[in-house]
């Protein structure tokens, strides 16, 4: 037969003999310097990691071991175990009838905070990523560019604007600030993350019938769990720390609608060198646990809904 044929045959060496070695082309040895490089970057980046996660954690044990310790016990040996549990330093904060209306508007301002944020965030990032209009990128661009505004150079003309609204003083206006800050980190990520659904669902939801806002609560918006959930933690916890914002809203002859950071703050300058250090301690425990639990909790969420809109 042919080897030119449609059914040609490969020729195999005669038995006993070994196959030619195939010379691979171009070979190059192994890039040493690239390696070397890589690991170097590496252990900088542990380096950068260990360094920021002290940061944050020595703070943390120093707030939790001083809230079972008496003041003497705080300052003598900050960060040695406590030689007794003492609950009653969480029981007296817990007692204290201005820590619990703090810690009672916390939850209410963030909760309408972080609800506004996601439901008018979400609207206006899918119109914005899946609609095309005159205007779309202007309006994108704006909403992005309130990222990097710092808010403590707003501090001035927003207490006049909010005054001037009448909204001095109120959990009303301090949800809407709230609002308007977190919506631009808001709008972006999930814009980003629209684009990546596909279009395909939304238009066949049409096609069976579905209005544009069924379309989007009921279709689109189930898709975007993943940055939905992310997003939704992390405003949750930008918006519980929150002290600048609610110090210039929230003026001192309302102290019963500050929040827990302000309070916190307020009660430990008052006391001055006289202030109960454990409770102090204990209270400001008591606002660090809520997004502590939280954040662990739902950190697999917040890891999926960051990489999600990556891997499409």
């Amino acid at each position: 037969m042919s080897s030119k044929g449609p059914m040609a045959v490969r020729e195999l060496p005669p038995p006993g003999t070994e196959p030619t070695p195939v010379r691979v082309q171009n070979e190059r040895p192994p890039d040493t310097n690239a390696r070397r490089d890589v690991r170097l970057f590496t252990g900088l980046a542990h380096l950068v990691l260990a360094i920021w996660a002290l940061i944050v954690i020595v703070p943390l044990l120093f707030t939790f071991l001083g809230s079972f310790k008496d003041t003497e016990e705080i300052f003598s040996s900050p960060f040695t175990l406590p030689h007794a549990l003492r609950w009653d330093n969480w029981t007296r904060a817990w007692e204290n009838a201005y820590v619990r209306q703090y810690l009672l508007n916390s939850v209410v301002v963030t909760f309408f905070g972080v609800a506004g944020t996601m439901l008018f965030g979400s609207l206006a990032a899918y119109t914005l990523a899946r609609y095309r209009f005159r205007g779309n990128r202007a309006i994108y661009y704006m909403f992005v560019s309130g990222m990097t505004f710092p808010v403590f150079l707003a501090l001035v003309p927003l207490f006049f604007v909010v005054k001037n609204l009448g909204l001095l003083g109120t959990h009303t206006g301090l949800v809407l600030v709230y609002i308007s800050y977190s919506l631009p980190f808001t709008i972006f990520f999930l814009a980003a993350y629209f684009t990546t659904l596909p279009s395909e669902i939304a238009e066949a939801a049409f096609v069976d019938g579905c209005s544009h806002a069924r379309t989007f609560f009921q279709i689109m918006l189930p898709m975007a769990k993943p940055a939905v959930v992310s997003l939704t933690i992390f405003n949750v916890l930008g918006q519980w720390n929150q002290y600048l914002i609610p110090l210039v809203l929230l003026p001192g002859n309302v102290q019963d609608k500050w929040v827990l950071p302000q309070g916190i703050a307020s009660i430990t300058t008052a006391a001055g060198n006289q202030a109960d250090w454990g409770g102090l301690f204990a209270a400001l425990s008591m606002s660090i646990l809520p997004v502590l639990v939280i954040y662990v909790i739902f950190q697999r969420q917040i890891q999926a809904g960051l990489t999600s809109g990556a891997l499409k």
